[in-house]
């Protein structure tokens, strides 16, 4: 089981990143806007770097919904290996059976 705070942190920045995604996908394509003045295209730069880290999207990162587990995660079921395994073998997850030899 991960840190309760780790997993609140990843919360909030979920809440974040989807709070700024309309503001940051305008600044950056009128950043990659190549016919726009190139001051305007700076200042567009400076006020994307004034935002709040947190607020970007590749801060967030991939947990299991049960433990809260970052690594050996699946993204189809949002599970980690560990906990697929377990919900696999006790026949919970439908179409997925655990085998053993």
């Amino acid at each position: 089981m991960a840190k309760k705070s780790s997993i609140e942190k990843n919360k909030r920045r979920i809440q974040m990143s989807e709070k700024d995604l309309n503001k940051r996908s305008q600044l950056k394509d009128l950043i990659m806007n190549k016919s726009t003045p190139i001051d305007e295209r700076f200042q567009a730069q400076l006020k994307l770097s004034k935002l709040r880290r947190n607020g970007a999207r590749i801060r967030v990162r991939n947990r299991c919904e049960l433990t809260g587990r970052p690594r050996g995660y699946h993204k189809r079921v949002r599970l980690s290996r560990i906990a697929l395994r377990d919900l696999a073998s006790k026949g919970q997850i439908p179409g997925m059976n655990k085998s053993s030899w």
